[in-house]
């Protein structure tokens, strides 16, 4: 099991790497936009809400049995924080995680969030040892229905009145990929 590391993971534009103390700062400039919190239960964040989400992250990361694994987003070209990837390990007898993603919306459209899922599901398949990765998206969310598609997740179903949002009860489209399905 992975532990107490540091984690890198990276492609040809992206550098995903453990969140520092100080990425609060970047996390809030896309956290605190109400276009990129609109389909969650979250935001738009103040600066101390911000700042307690990163150091929710540190605490996290530090725990004997790490099941949760958040990474910061970084554009290789410019070595800007650009969002946060995620890797949730649900059930460790079943060997079952969940991915999340979030991109400051100047790079959405650009495939940004797709690479995320991808480095996420190989990360989590490989090094997680996991044998099925999900993830959920707001059925308006047409953006993240595309990218979970993209990187081949199945859509099992919608997950009726799941999470409370803002403007109320929210239904959750639930997508996963087992390991002999995933795309490379």
């Amino acid at each position: 099991m992975i532990n107490r590391y540091t984690i890198s993971l990276s492609n040809d534009r992206l550098l995903l790497r453990e969140i520092s103390e100080n990425d609060w700062v970047e996390v809030h400039k896309y956290a605190s936009q109400e276009k990129v919190c609109q389909y969650q239960p979250w935001g738009p964040n103040t600066e101390q809400e911000s700042q307690y989400f990163v150091n929710q992250i540190l605490n996290d990361a530090n725990k004997e049995s790490r099941t949760r694994y958040v990474l910061a987003i970084v554009n290789k070209d410019s070595e800007e924080m650009i969002g946060a990837g995620e890797v949730n390990i649900r059930d460790f007898t079943n060997k079952t995680g969940e991915i999340a993603y979030i991109v400051h919306p100047d790079y959405w459209g650009k495939g940004i969030a797709t690479d995320v899922a991808r480095l996420l599901i190989n990360f989590g398949f490989e090094e997680l040892n996991l044998h099925r990765i999900y993830a959920t998206c707001d059925p308006r969310n047409i953006g993240s229905i595309k990218v979970l598609e993209r990187v081949g997740m199945t859509k099992e179903g919608r997950i009726r009145e799941d999470m409370l949002i803002k403007d109320g009860w929210r239904d959750s489209l639930l997508y996963s990929v087992l390991e002999h399905e995933r795309i490379e």
